[in-house]
């Protein structure tokens, strides 16, 4: 990547392995990240790690507020621990985690607060394991977002995906040669001090970091 381009991306951060990883690979073009707190059982231990990637890379962090998503929509993730379903992100249990539209409306607030600031583009860290589960990480989504966003902003503000199409194997990879330390970040559904360890993002992580030949730090409770 061209280490001289302009800052012109906002990032929509978590704090976990995925988007860590797109944050450290285009912290150049990045101008400032976004973290939503939208009441999931995790949010507050991802945010933890959310801030400080952003105050070791010197980006302006936002973390912005989505109450109302915890008191409206059903999802597993907004209960609490005991629901949350264990297995693989391919299992038809893991339906219950899905966020009704949680990136449309992430996306979305990221792309009002891109045009806000004289910026271009919103970068998200979907990839190809989403795929199965959540629609809103699908290739055709992520493409009809972009269009939808252009089509509505006068700088014609798109959305940046680079892993859409690839395996969070490969994420870690890219990690691996950015020198990212996966144990300062957070992926469990569950929420606790520790990784659960069986969960679905629990067993997608530790999937992906064996297959990538990564040493895996992460503390788990199993």
């Amino acid at each position: 990547m061209d280490t001289h381009q302009e800052k012109d991306s906002v990032i929509i951060l978590s704090g976990g392995m995925d988007s860590t990883t797109l944050l450290y690979e285009y912290r150049e073009r990045i101008a400032l990240a976004i973290t939503f707190d939208y009441g999931s059982i995790q949010n507050a231990r991802e945010q933890q790690f959310a801030r400080l990637h952003c105050h070791r890379l010197g980006i302006q962090h936002l973390l912005i507020p989505l109450d109302f998503m915890h008191r409206y929509f059903k999802s597993a993730l907004l209960e609490s621990a005991d629901a949350i379903p264990e297995g693989n992100y391919d299992d038809d249990n893991m339906r219950a985690t899905v966020v009704p539209f949680r990136n449309g409306i992430m996306l979305a607030i990221g792309c009002g607060i891109a045009e806000s600031n004289s910026l271009k583009r919103v970068l998200i860290a979907n990839h190809s394991g989403d795929h199965a589960i959540y629609p809103d990480c699908r290739p055709g989504f992520i493409a009809a977002m972009s269009q939808a966003m252009q089509q509505g902003t006068y700088e014609g503000i798109e959305v940046l995906a680079p892993y859409t199409d690839i395996s969070k194997t490969e994420i870690a990879r890219h990690g691996a040669r950015l020198g990212i330390d996966y144990s300062e970040t957070y992926s469990c559904y569950k929420g606790g001090e520790h990784h659960c360890g069986k969960c679905g993002t629990c067993t997608e992580r530790r999937q992906a970091l064996a297959q990538a030949g990564i040493t895996d730090l992460t503390v788990y409770d199993d």
